[in-house]
């Protein structure tokens, strides 16, 4: 009896124990959590506030421009307030800017532009002197359109984010966009020029004219004609432009895609590989061989001997004698392509001659224009020297470093590529580098170049006269005749004089009480400050005269 209360005292004993351990454990357990949630909270803070801090330095970042006179004083510093003076309230939108064009690109000012309207209008009038009709494509088109066409410079192209489901991109030439215009529009013939800017992301070179955001104008024939016919028409396009620019002496690169390809063959290069090489040789005009021959071989993989196959042939340079020198070529005459390449440019260099600028071209197996799309004769307009370093002087090599000036060439396949039945339609063209023009002709150009086309002013010699001013000006403007005035009531006469003197405005009519009493004005001859009273009833005429004498 006695063991047995003793056996149900312990167990109640331990069941008590049991109980009192599985409280604890509980609570022991719940503080845990409790402490490792506010441990967690702590360090949530900690990062919170860690990144606020590198948000704050990142903004701080942002606003540090050093001042324009080279100071160095952070923007940041200068927006401090002066001693004494209280804080400036911050704006939306307001912020100390680091102000610059992107990289690439820059503005023109009034003397800039006046030079490139100059420039663009001899060439559209060459342009229109062949026949040719203009067009507009969109400054960007479906990315599909582009990629695939531009060989290793796609990597260039501009690419936009998507809108809309729409994958777009910049245009990154004239060419493309017009094979898609002529091929979704169902046109067979049509002879075109095209002048818009165009976009690359390519390195800069803003004093060599390398831009990525710049001026293309492009002429060309599509349709399908006799061979060599339009091909030779664009040569003469370019070196009618050039010559009329005035940028100095050139020569005419010309090639043909096919006697490269040729010439590809009977080197031992793999027929996959023709683009690839051609790419490499198209880096001859900047590259030394040595450097190009190395590229081919290490990064291209062709082999050594078929490099030093190429090498002998892309260093070759002349006339009709280089290609009857070609066409006897053993290694050549038994390729199709080669022959009908050399018979092209035979029958090229014969119009040249006709066209009377044979003294202009330079068969050239160096130069291969590394674009896919090209088919047949290929181009390149080099400036040689004089032609450009401001004032045309220094060496050959450094006036050639200004690169081409024009390029281009026949691409008879890429029309099919944009065409719902795939119908081909034959095309060649050039590309006039305009912005290498403009820098060229800006580096040389001295003095103040003239921003208006004003013909005359119209002054008035005392107070009280600006109602009359402005009936005369409408008279003018009536007339057609480019004038304008002051805009101040009571303008200083001299100031209205060395007005016209600073843009070059070559008349000036002068009013004053006693001449309009009279019925006459003062008709003053801007350069050598002559003045003659003209009557009021007849002095637009004798003004248009004038001006018609000296045009």
């Amino acid at each position: 009896m006695l063991a047995r209360q003793l056996l149900l005292g312990a167990g109640c004993s331990l069941r008590r124990f049991s109980s009192a351990s599985r409280g604890a454990m509980v609570a022991s357990t719940m503080q845990a959590i409790r402490a490792g949630e506010e441990d967690v909270r702590q360090r949530l803070a900690q990062i919170n506030e860690e990144v606020q801090k590198l948000l704050a330095l990142k903004e701080q970042l942002k606003q540090l421009t050093v001042d324009d006179d080279g100071s160095g004083e952070t923007a940041a510093a200068a927006a401090a307030p002066a001693p004494g003076k209280p804080a400036a309230t911050s704006e939306p939108g307001n912020r100390n800017l680091s102000l610059k064009t992107p990289k690439g690109t820059r503005d023109y000012g009034p003397e800039a532009m006046a030079l490139r309207q100059r420039v663009l209008d001899q060439v559209v009038r060459v342009f229109r002197r062949h026949g040719a009709e203009t067009i507009d494509t969109p400054v960007f088109e479906l990315k599909e359109v582009l990629t695939g066409k531009y060989g290793e410079d796609s990597k260039l192209i501009y690419d936009l984010k998507d809108q809309g489901g729409e994958i777009l991109a910049l245009r990154y030439d004239l060419t493309v966009p017009f094979a898609r215009y002529v091929g979704m529009g169902n046109v067979f013939n049509i002879k075109r020029y095209h002048i818009a800017k165009v976009y690359r992301r390519d390195n800069p070179q803003i004093t060599r004219g390398r831009y990525r955001e710049f001026y293309q104008c492009d002429f060309d024939i599509a349709g399908t004609y006799d061979p060599m016919l339009p091909d030779a028409e664009c040569v003469k396009v370019v070196c009618e432009i050039l010559a009329e620019v005035g940028v100095g002496d050139f020569v005419v690169k010309l090639n043909h895609r096919k006697l490269l390809d040729g010439i590809f063959e009977a080197c031992g290069v793999p027929a996959d590989k023709f683009r690839t090489a051609c790419s490499s040789v198209d880096k001859l005009d900047k590259t030394p061989w040595e450097e190009v021959r190395r590229e081919m071989v290490e990064e291209k993989g062709l082999s050594e001997e078929a490099v030093g196959r190429i090498g002998q042939f892309v260093t070759l340079h002349g006339g009709t004698e280089l290609i009857e020198r070609l066409a006897a070529d053993e290694t050549l005459r038994g390729i199709k392509v080669a022959m009908e390449g050399l018979e092209d440019m035979r029958l090229l260099l014969q119009y040249c001659e006709i066209f009377q600028v044979a003294d202009r071209v330079s068969f050239d197996l160096s130069l291969a224009r590394g674009l896919d799309y090209y088919t047949g004769v290929i181009y390149e307009a080099v400036l040689l020297v004089g032609g450009g370093g401001a004032g045309g002087g220094g060496s050959a090599d450094e006036e050639i470093t200004v690169g081409s000036v024009a390029g281009g060439g026949r691409y008879d396949n890429l029309v099919g590529m944009f065409n719902p039945k795939r119908k081909q339609v034959p095309c060649v063209g050039v590309s006039i580098g305009v912005e290498r023009l403009f820098s060229i002709l800006e580096a040389r150009a001295g003095g103040k170049t003239r921003t208006n086309e004003t013909e005359v002013y119209v002054a008035s010699a005392h107070k009280g006269l600006h109602l009359k001013r402005l009936e005369i000006l409408n008279k003018l403007w009536t007339a057609g005749l480019k004038a304008e005035h002051s805009y101040k009531l009571n303008p200083k006469l001299l100031a209205q004089l060395q007005h016209c003197e600073e843009y070059q405005i070559p008349y000036a009519v002068i009013l004053g009480d006693g001449e309009l009493s009279r019925g006459v004005v003062k008709l003053r001859e801007i350069a050598t400050r002559k003045e003659e009273e003209v009557a009021l009833d007849t002095f637009i005429e004798e003004l248009r005269r004038r001006l018609l004498s000296t045009a």
